[in-house]
């Protein structure tokens, strides 16, 4: 049984109630519901008798708080105890990412995490996602934030909820940027940036259908942030993933989605069964933790 769920459970009982106690607990009510009806499937026995206001526990019920309050006291003494040893964890965490949306996710990780372990510091290394991976597998990334499609065989991984955008970069007089969106006839004969990935241009290609052999492709980038030098000069549109576009200045560049829209999912990825040291294991686990809670407040 998951200390989690221990928690939840008194939670309820102390609330009387699982609406209450999805509200204190910052879940759905459903979620808490389905939780606790699974907890008393896999015990197979029932813990509440619902047909009151409240939450009243059965004999059951009653005996699993006294067990929950005595095993949830010697969690917390064991991890109080583990957190004064805790301290001296010290180390590089390194990750690797490229210009996706999904990099907002990291600075809520990194500065919990930081908070917990203040010797852990952290190597930021910007690249495609073949890059990253290269360089994970020869040892020099621990993890990396990857860009689907990618060849997942070796890797341990957690894909997050968010999708990454495709749009067209260009600038804001461009005529593109009085269109909403931006369809394969609007690009043909027109200069185009493309990324340097080939399973990403497989996908673009299989966008673009028959048009896609006839584009006039006069670059072809690793990164949005060379591309956008490009756009801004006006030498071409760039078709990138909409990542960090947001934070760009709208003064100088512009951006349109692509119709039918095409979207990607991210990966945060690490090699499977390598040794890491400490303070990688730690993160990795404590990012398996928040992203698995984030999902359950989600549903």
């Amino acid at each position: 049984m998951e200390i989690r769920l221990l928690r939840y459970f008194l939670t309820v009982v102390r609330e009387e109630s699982i609406t209450k106690a999805a509200e204190v607990l910052h879940i759905t009510q459903p979620t808490l519901s389905r939780q606790m009806a699974q907890m008393e499937e896999e015990m197979g026995v029932r813990l509440f008798d619902r047909g009151t206001r409240k939450i009243v526990l059965t004999n059951e019920g009653f005996l699993l708080r006294r067990r929950a309050e005595e095993i949830l006291e010697l969690v917390d003494k064991t991890e109080r105890e583990l957190a004064q040893q805790e301290e001296a964890v010290e180390g590089i965490v390194s990750v690797g990412c490229g210009d996706l949306a999904a990099v907002q996710k990291l600075p809520e990780l990194f500065r919990s995490f930081h908070e917990r372990y203040p010797a852990v510091t952290f190597d930021l290394y910007t690249a495609t996602a073949d890059h990253v991976k290269d360089r994970m597998d020869r040892g020099l990334t621990d993890i990396g934030l990857l860009l689907e499609p990618v060849n997942m065989e070796k890797y341990d991984y957690i894909r997050l909820n968010q999708r990454e955008q495709w749009v067209v970069a260009m600038r804001p007089d461009s005529p593109l940027a009085k269109l909403g969106h931006i369809t394969p006839q609007d690009l043909k004969g027109l200069p185009l940036i493309l990324p340097r990935r080939l399973n990403v241009r497989s996908e673009l290609a299989h966008w673009f259908g028959d048009d896609y052999q006839h584009l006039h492709v006069l670059f072809i980038s690793n990164l949005p942030s060379s591309s956008s030098i490009m756009v801004h000069h006006g030498l071409a549109y760039a078709l990138i993933a909409e990542g960090s576009i947001s934070f760009w200045d709208p003064r100088k560049i512009t951006y349109r989605p692509l119709s039918p829209a095409l979207t990607a999912t991210s990966v945060l990825a690490w090699k499977r069964q390598k040794p890491f040291g400490l303070a990688t294991e730690k993160f990795i686990e404590f990012t398996r933790n928040a992203l698995c809670e984030e999902r359950e407040k989600e549903e």
